[in-house]
């Protein structure tokens, strides 16, 4: 009696929405049950993948040296590994769609789905992005499948009780259970800027990797990818990446896109801290000060300006760079997000359409020719779909290295440098880029932009 009314309890303080979707137990026989029901109903979509990738390795004398392992890292010829992984995934459909973590199947030349009851089946990537650390796959020639269903990820709250299913260490499929610890985590679990995480101390290990994190309802919140451990194990902080985006993942995998395509803001900002709230305008500190806008960028054309100070997508609060991705990115393109804003204490909302970066000016990717004084360099005028891709400075212009090639590569020249300057002339395009370097001379010298830091390549001919 006094468990009932525990639960009651709790229900009334979550609120009336929750307590009409998770029902109290009814008896001493329910209670006894504990989460047998859900995982009995979720399990089933829960699968063990065994994924095959084909690596370079090379083998040095030197690779375990903690001062000459870098310095000897290119030594000796590279040599083919096949390199297997375990990990898990969650059946979405009955027609055979299984997401998964991109970790684990990325690059995969071969992929086996095992069910909970055994039963083996191949299956390929549809769609698989390294950012989000997100793959889609396709079982074909299935149908029946169990399924699990997603649950719109807004509407978690922290305290909620939460499942975790999948294979830690290859043991077997194996179910752990807490509660959501909290949401919104940026960045934390991959170090990345578009890092948002669900987090929860359900006891994830190696293997449940793209595993399910489920309700008390059975249904899917989110995919397990991360733990924050420093010996390896679970201690009890998790990452789960929100079933919304899962969502979006699938939407274009099923309309036929091999990488998924993101809204693009095309600004920079920071998150505003108490320091900076009072001369914002801003009676506390939330939100993420806009300090660049690209020409080219639709909040450009909306006339968002750098001193803004962003604070809602589509309703939602947002208090980083990697909030607003997410929240633009679960919109999808296509469609408006409605931003609200503080322009000098005043608040405003603006509509932004979702686009991808714009490929204008044409990035026109050429490898050098044999007519210039440095043949068999790929590169590409940069734009702002290249600064996207790399993840390069807004304000990014000219032209960047693809592939140094083998002349460049003995010429200093990496895969990322961006050429500012050839022979003092500025380079705006790999058109202009091609003409410089095929001009004569007894001198070649480059202006090359490495991270943050120019540098200066000068070369007799």
């Amino acid at each position: 009696m006094i468990l009932r009314l525990l639960f009651a309890l709790l229900l009334a303080l979550s609120g009336p929405a929750l307590a009409s979707e998770m029902r109290v137990p009814q008896s001493q026989a329910e209670i006894s049950m504990g989460f047998v029901p859900v995982v009995q109903e979720a399990a089933p979509a829960v699968v063990n993948i065994y994924a095959k990738r084909i690596v370079n390795v090379r083998s040095s004398p030197f690779r375990n040296d903690p001062f000459f392992s870098d310095l000897f890292r290119d030594f000796g010829a590279p040599q083919q590994r096949v390199q297997n992984s375990l990990g898990s995934g969650v059946i979405l459909s009955g027609d055979g769609i299984v997401v998964s973590n991109y970790h684990v199947v990325g690059m995969a030349t071969d992929i086996r789905v095992v069910l909970n009851d055994r039963r083996e089946f191949s299956a390929r990537v549809l769609l698989a992005d390294q950012e989000s650390d997100l793959a889609i796959l396709k079982i074909d020639g299935v149908t029946g499948m169990p399924a699990l269903r997603l649950r719109e990820s807004d509407t978690l709250q922290v305290g909620e009780l939460a499942l975790a299913i999948g294979n830690p260490f290859g043991v077997g499929q194996t179910v752990t259970s807490g509660i959501v610890s909290g949401l919104a985590r940026s960045g934390t679990a991959t170090g990345n800027a578009r890092g948002y995480f669900i987090q929860t101390d359900a006891p994830i290990n190696p293997g449940n990797s793209g595993g399910a994190l489920v309700d008390v309802n059975g249904d899917l919140i989110g995919i397990n990818t991360r733990i924050l451990s420093r010996s390896g194990g679970s201690n009890g902080i998790g990452f789960a990446i929100p079933s919304d985006l899962v969502a979006q993942f699938v939407a274009q995998a099923q309309a036929g896109k091999t990488e998924f395509e993101r809204p693009w803001a095309g600004l920079s900002g920071q998150a505003v801290a108490a320091d900076m709230a009072e001369a914002l305008g801003l009676s506390g500190p939330e939100g993420v000060v806009v300090s660049d806008v690209h020409p080219q960028s639709p909040f450009a054309a909306a006339d968002v300006r750098p001193g803004d100070v962003i604070t809602h997508v589509n309703g939602q609060p947002v208090n980083a760079a990697a909030d607003m991705i997410y929240r633009m990115s679960v919109a999808g393109l296509g469609e408006e997000a409605e931003i609200a804003l503080v322009r000098q204490g005043e608040p405003e909302t603006v509509m932004i359409p979702l686009v991808p970066a714009p490929d204008e000016p044409p990035r026109d990717t050429r490898e050098t020719s044999s007519e210039t004084v440095m043949p068999g360099v790929t590169i590409s005028t940069i734009n702002p779909a290249v600064i996207a891709e790399l993840n390069l400075p807004l304000t990014s212009q000219g032209v960047i290295v693809e592939a140094p090639g083998r002349i460049g590569l003995r010429a200093g020249l990496r895969r990322g440098d961006i050429l500012r300057e050839i022979n003092g002339e500025t380079v705006r395009s790999t058109k202009e880029a091609q003409a410089l370097l095929s001009q004569g001379g007894r001198w070649l010298t480059l202006t090359v932009q490495r991270g943050g830091q120019r540098s200066t390549l000068r070369f007799r001919l």
